[in-house]
């Protein structure tokens, strides 16, 4: 695999999501998102609206991240974030409801979120890929794609158990079969890793540090070393 530095960009949702965070602090992760020249900012919904640059997408989040509230709860996050100009919308799944199989519960919260993100935005789903057994990140990538979701997510990067694997995208890719889309996120931190993600079926990065990454990029080679241990946290 061979990407230049501005096609590697283009797959990165430069991302913000600390509590502490502040209205500086995302202001300046803007100008940063401009000049690295990525896909989309991820802010927490609070940060909203959001005044960015032409081309530059807004993303944000719902749920987030225990993804332990009521289903009407997160409708009305996303419906909120959609009225202040999210164009993306990254939503949390009860994680208990697909470790235990109770997939129709997974796929009813989806689908309620899905009903407050329109035609034409983008729903991701935060499977919290780490703390599922591989049947349960399966079973949860069918929920979303039944839902009308149009990613597969990762992780939250706040999850003890951990971020991105190389395993878990390529369950997920298998699950979804080219349908969704499928982010990596929650200790990508390398261009290594980053390329190790895409190769094995990301089409979406979930980065703090997109910089470093992309500084990286020369002399990585995609499928070399490992980001399965990777902590997580952004």
């Amino acid at each position: 695999m061979t990407l230049t530095r501005a096609q590697l960009a283009q797959y990165v949702d430069h991302t913000l999501l600390k509590p502490e965070a502040t209205a500086d602090e995302v202001a300046a992760l803007v100008v940063e998102a401009a000049d690295l020249g990525v896909f989309s900012v991820c802010v927490s919904p609070s940060m909203l609206p959001l005044k960015v640059p032409e081309g530059l997408a807004i993303a944000t989040v719902c749920g987030f991240p225990s993804g332990k509230h009521h289903s009407s709860v997160k409708q009305a996050e996303a419906a909120r974030s959609i009225e202040d100009g999210a164009d993306e919308v990254d939503m949390v799944i009860d994680i208990a409801a697909a470790n235990q199989g109770d997939f129709a519960a997974v796929e009813a919260d989806i689908a309620a979120v899905r009903a407050a993100v329109p035609e034409g935005k983008i729903l991701k789903v935060i499977i919290e890929s780490a703390a599922l057994s591989d049947k349960a990140i399966t079973g949860a990538c069918l929920a979303a794609d039944a839902a009308g979701a149009d990613f597969v997510k990762t992780s939250t990067g706040f999850h003890p158990a951990g971020g991105a694997t190389v395993h878990a995208i390529t369950l997920m890719a298998q699950a979804v079969g080219g349908r969704l889309g499928i982010k990596a996120s929650g200790g990508v931190r390398t261009a290594e890793a980053a390329l190790e993600m895409i190769e094995a079926g990301a089409t979406r990065l979930g980065l703090s540090g997109t910089r470093s990454v992309l500084d990286g990029l020369d002399g990585s080679v995609a499928g070399a070393g490992s980001a399965t241990d990777a902590p997580a946290g952004y």
